[in-house]
């Protein structure tokens, strides 16, 4: 709409073309021709409103005014002697039109043709644009990220910092074969301030590696290994590093020692966060009476909380997935807290392993080849893959057209998608499970042991399985009874390679498949899309060579379709035992209640029959206790699962213990005596009843509970 009136003030301003424009259609003879000559854009743009006008004869004659009023002169002549100065002044018209029409339409903005909305205005050029690019490091990244990697908040990141430096204890010790002796000790410095130091009895750090270990990030060993570590991505402690340094501005302190005699090194790191390089402040000598081991500590700004998500329950947790570990923790207020380790014994050593044909994406698959120099694909197959025969080798080539013989490195397009392709169609055996350390029945046992003071215990660990060509372990523990609260939830552990995982629960697969089992089948309440309800405590232990956590932070177990069902095989064959406990237990109290009643009228009965019989009442009241047990069978709970992987800790059942008396006037029963072998001659009514158990015992029954 804005292009109208610039376009259509030219032709009434300049007086001699809209005059000579104007006679034609007096003459009648030329109105067409007018038409025709004037501007072909302008015709198409102006021509709507000049036909209606031109329709009647009155509008033409209105026309022709404004042209005379605008012309001032009546002659042709003097429009033609100054052409070339009617341009400038058609252009100094349309900007002092500008003004009175910027109400209406700014002129600055340029209308659409196609859809008369106004165009944008270009605020940057495609070259402005490219010189505002430039590259960033990851230091960089998750410093305006750090939500990423766990710290969140100053509680959250206080638990991090002390499981990362926990983890990476842990896997020096167990790699390098040591029982792992940790102290973990937090320090408050001033208000909202702490200061972290965790100390290990490992293999110590060379000092070359001592800064690219703690103050670059994506740096570390695990990465490119498969094979069971809690580390995986070489983040954790440089992240803790970083987020002390931008919170406080203090240094990361490192003291390393790698032997006896050695000496050990003390270095003050900085991460340059551009560069994503460590800048050494500090480095020095010093005197350190530990053989070996490594020191960290980190000062940051934090708060110190108690909870599910604190650093004790974080504490608690990894000693029950490791209880080969010895932990001494010293919180900033309170007493030191030591947990002696319970087994001596190490975890085996996981073994490295390559990756399965079942697992290898199309492009991990290409730069296979592509990185393989001179070998064949049929070399690149067997060697650089687990379970894959030479014959197996022949027959991926075969169904993928592609010659066994050719280069690996020039096989390119879609002789590589048919070669993916052919990975997945072929018959391949699982990947080995000696990459993957579980915890162990026993071993898991004897953790849940250490932390909850429970009637029943019982775990399984499941065979391995496999998700995306990785190869994993579920293991599942119950603690039941005892101590345990009867009237909350459950309490749910949750572990990955023996790592503890406190937040995000709801987000994680391994609390899902609590969730979705129903423990109303194994004798357990259980609300609707709620935990079971009871004195309950589930341990579930993910071990993988690739844990697929849903974040950097290492928080939750992401949902694999094949996880889901070995988690959920798990929880079932543990609840099964633990039904079985309960109902046995149901009975035994079942039982007691049954013992109780006869204890309660043997002594009124003895001394009725005494009285009818002539006989002593103590005589008669022994036979009754001796055919006692015949009437009540008492079986320690649980006793049919004590076999199944030690899940009982209550050994040979103790003798049944007496209830108390009722609250009436009757005197109370003498205790039970030991069970005796029964003897032919009693006094007639219980020896009767003690020589059929199946006959004669449900009438005696009833006559003593009536």
């Amino acid at each position: 709409m804005s292009k109208k009136p610039k376009k259509a003030a030219p032709a009434k301003k300049p007086a001699p073309a809209p005059a000579k424009k104007a006679a034609p259609p007096a003459k009648k003879a030329a109105p067409p021709p007018p038409a025709k000559k004037a501007a072909p854009a302008p015709a198409k743009k102006a021509a709507p409103p000049p036909p209606a006008k031109q329709a009647a004869p009155p509008p033409p004659a209105k026309k022709a005014a404004p042209a005379k009023d605008t012309g001032t002169d009546s002659s042709g002549a003097k429009p033609k002697s100054p052409p070339k100065a009617a341009k400038p002044e058609a252009a100094r018209a349309r900007t002092e039109k500008a003004p009175a029409d910027a109400a209406l339409a700014p002129p600055e903005v340029e209308v659409e043709a196609s859809s008369g909305k106004p165009k944008p205005e270009r605020r940057a050029t495609a070259e402005t644009m490219a010189s505002r690019q430039r590259e960033i490091s990851v230091s960089e990244f998750f410093t305006k990220n750090r939500h990423l990697l766990g710290f969140d908040n100053p509680a959250k990141a206080l638990l991090t910092t002390v499981k990362e430096a926990v983890d990476n204890s842990l896997d020096a010790c167990e790699e390098a074969g040591i029982l792992p002796e940790i102290l973990v000790e937090i320090r408050e410095v001033s208000e909202g301030r702490f200061r972290v130091v965790i100390e290990d009895n490992g293999p110590g750090i060379v000092k070359p590696q001592m800064p690219k270990i703690f103050a670059k990030l994506l740096y570390g060993s695990k990465f490119h290994r498969l094979k069971q570590s809690r580390g995986q991505q070489g983040i954790g402690i440089s992240a803790a590093g970083l987020y002390g340094q931008l919170t406080t501005g203090k240094p990361v302190v490192i003291t390393s020692k790698t032997g006896r005699g050695r000496p050990a090194f003390r270095i003050d790191l900085r991460i340059d966060t551009k560069r994503n390089q460590p800048d050494v402040v500090k480095e020095e000598t010093v005197e350190w009476d530990k053989d070996h081991g490594t020191r960290v500590e980190i000062e940051l700004v934090a708060a110190y909380r108690g909870g599910r998500t604190g650093v004790e329950a974080y504490l608690e947790q990894t000693v029950v997935a490791n209880p080969h570990l010895g932990l001494t923790y010293q919180p900033p207020k309170g007493e030191r807290v030591e947990y002696p380790r319970v087994s001596d014994e190490l975890p085996r050593e996981a073994q490295e392993i390559k990756p399965h044909p079942h697992g290898v994406e199309l492009g991990m698959f290409l730069a296979m080849l592509n990185d393989s120099g001179k070998k064949t694909v049929k070399q690149v197959l067997t060697d650089d893959f687990s379970r894959v025969s030479p014959a197996i080798a022949e027959e991926i080539c075969k169904i993928a057209k592609v010659s066994s013989k050719a280069k690996a490195a020039d096989v390119h397009g879609d002789d590589v998608d048919r070669l993916h392709k052919a990975l997945s169609q072929v018959k391949v055996m699982a990947p080995p499970a000696s990459c993957v350390v579980p915890i162990g029945e026993a071993l898991l046992i004897e953790g849940l042991k250490r932390r909850f003071k429970a009637d029943f215990y019982v775990s399984t660990t499941r065979p391995p399985s496999v998700y995306r060509g990785n190869p994993f372990v579920i293991e599942v523990g119950l603690a039941y009874g005892g101590d345990l609260p009867v009237d909350e939830p459950a309490d749910v552990m949750r572990f990955a390679n023996r790592v503890p995982l406190q937040y995000q629960p709801k987000a994680c697969a391994i609390s899902e498949s609590v969730y979705d089992t129903n423990w109303k089948a194994y004798e357990m309440q259980q609300p609707k899309g709620s935990l079971p309800v009871g004195p309950l405590a589930v341990v579930v232990h993910l071990a993988s060579v690739w844990v697929p956590f849903t974040s950097e932070a290492k928080e939750a177990v992401a949902h694999y379709d094949e996880l889901l069902r070995e988690l959920k095989l798990g929880l079932q064959e543990c609840g099964r035992k633990l039904a079985a406990h309960v109902r046995a237990k149901e009975r035994a109290a079942s039982e007691q209640k049954r013992m109780s009643i006869f204890q309660r009228y043997i002594p009124e009965l003895a001394d009725a029959m005494g009285f009818i019989l002539g006989r002593e009442k103590g005589k008669i009241e022994k036979s009754f206790y001796e055919a006692l047990p015949n009437f009540v069978n008492l079986k320690p709970a649980g006793g049919s699962n004590e076999g199944e992987g030690g899940a009982s800790e209550e050994g040979p059942p103790p003798p049944p213990s007496m209830p108390p008396p009722p609250g009436d006037s009757m005197p109370p029963p003498p205790p039970a005596p030991a069970a005796a072998p029964r003897k032919g001659k009693a006094a007639p009514a219980p020896a009767g009843k003690s020589k059929s158990k199946k006959g004669s015992a449900p009438s005696a029954q009833l006559s003593l509970e009536v």
